[in-house]
């Protein structure tokens, strides 16, 4: 019996190399919708593992699906999956196209455009802090103005991804440049110079995201993973960890918010990330959510901590099979970033660890002699590594101690000489 085909659309990042390793391992073959440029750029191993690939345009999204849908037709395609954030929209109805299980084509656009999402939100009765779209310095204004937002306030692109042009605003003086920041920041696939932002009522509180998987429309929570990151106007991740366990009331409000979001945005077949606030009276707010599994090697942590095979459900779902998702161990797992202290020329690294025992995943991403930037967005991340454990307290202080560990030298450079420049979202691993 022939197994139907699996399609990645983007297979760079390393979540999507695990789906293609777990789908290759069930004996299906393995096929990847990709740039000509991205293709170039995958690994022997990668490439090993594709049975044969589309290149194509993401920038012309009719297109693109047309030819995509046509090659998953020739090849036998019987499941469709991305971890990529800007081809989400694009899967869901490539999907359809097919027939195959995957999300409301629909209501795509509200997992992608933010706009588009605080608006399903708000019809959905999603708490969600009030949003406003701005055109022009005389939207922008007006938008200040509006008092259900004050300061500090949130300015951000409409798609980005990555923190990418997000900045926080805690008066007057810096929103012009922060929505300058924001209109110019381009997707991985072109964008940007929209001319319109964001802004966004700012909520306080501790950051979460929540990672689910939904099947038939039937939700699952898998993990709530706790977020560290940088304070400032740049709000840049440095570390996630997971699971964490609320009081039963909250993490009962927070699951009830996600879930909302989760219709909103027509999510029914797949995996969903869910960026929430927690406040100091236990009362959650949803900030954004992605129709794709978790960056930030998010999957890996939920892999070594639970001993889910998060690939393999993800298969599942995509396959109409049912997923195994009930937990099979009771560990802990952290991944720490490692980022530059400033822009410049990277000229040396040393103390980065290496896997063993305890430390199942790393990755470096930056080439010595390469720019790096300070950093701005979660694209700026030098490299990363993961930690696990029984015991949150030791796994969270020994990440902690590698981390200090790592030495990293870095050579300014003029800003004059135009070669250190701020990198665009095009720059973020999916």
């Amino acid at each position: 019996m022939t197994l139907p085909g699996v399609l990645l659309l983007d297979a760079a990042s390393p979540e999507s190399g695990a789906l293609a390793r777990a789908a290759a391992a069930r004996g299906h073959q393995v096929h990847a919708a990709t740039t000509t440029a991205a293709y170039a750029g995958y690994g022997p191993e990668l490439k090993g593992l594709l049975a044969g690939h589309i290149a194509t345009d993401f920038t012309q999204p009719d297109r693109a699906l047309a030819e995509i849908a046509a090659y998953a037709r020739r090849h036998g395609v019987g499941a469709v999956l991305t971890v990529n954030e800007y081809l989400t929209e694009l899967a869901a109805h490539l999907c359809a196209e097919l027939g195959v299980p995957g999300n409301d084509p629909g209501r795509a656009r509200a997992a992608r455009d933010k706009a588009a999402m605080a608006e399903a939100f708000a019809a959905a009765g999603v708490s969600a802090p009030h949003t406003v779209l701005a055109q022009g310095e005389t939207g922008l204004r007006a938008a200040l103005a509006d008092p259900r937002i004050g300061f500090p306030c949130v300015i951000k692109p409409l798609s980005g991804a990555g923190s990418a042009g997000v900045t926080v605003v805690t008066g007057p003086a810096g929103a012009a440049a922060a929505a300058d920041a924001a209109r110019t920041t381009a997707g991985m696939y072109g964008g940007g110079g929209d001319g319109r932002v964001l802004v966004q009522a700012y909520a306080a509180g501790t950051e979460y995201s929540v990672e689910s998987l939904t099947q038939d429309g039937t939700t699952t929570h898998l993990a709530i993973t706790r977020k560290q990151v940088t304070r400032g106007p740049k709000r840049v991740e440095t570390g996630h960890s997971l699971p964490i366990h609320l009081p039963q009331a909250v993490e009962a409000d927070v699951y009830q918010e996600v879930e909302a979001a989760i219709r909103a945005a027509g999510i029914r077949n797949g995996a969903s990330h869910t960026e929430v606030i927690v406040g100091a009276d236990g009362r959650c707010v949803v900030i954004e959510i992605g129709a794709r599994l978790a960056a930030g090697q998010i999957g890996f942590l939920i892999q070594h901590a639970l001993g889910l095979d998060v690939w393999a459900a993800l298969l599942d779902v995509a396959l109409a099979r049912p997923a195994t998702l009930a937990p099979t161990a009771r560990g802990y797992a952290t991944v720490r970033f490692v980022t530059s202290p400033r822009a410049g020329r990277l000229t040396s690294v040393c103390g980065f660890p290496t896997t063993g025992p305890g430390v199942p995943f790393v990755r470096w991403r930056a080439a010595i002699g390469g720019l790096v930037h300070k950093p701005g967005a979660n694209g700026h991340r030098l490299g990363s590594f993961v930690v696990t454990g029984p015991d949150t307290d030791e796994v969270e202080e020994r990440a902690d101690a590698l981390l200090r560990r790592v030495r990293i030298h870095v050579e300014p450079v003029p800003e004059n000489t135009g070669q250190v420049r701020p990198a665009s979202t095009s720059a973020i691993a999916p």
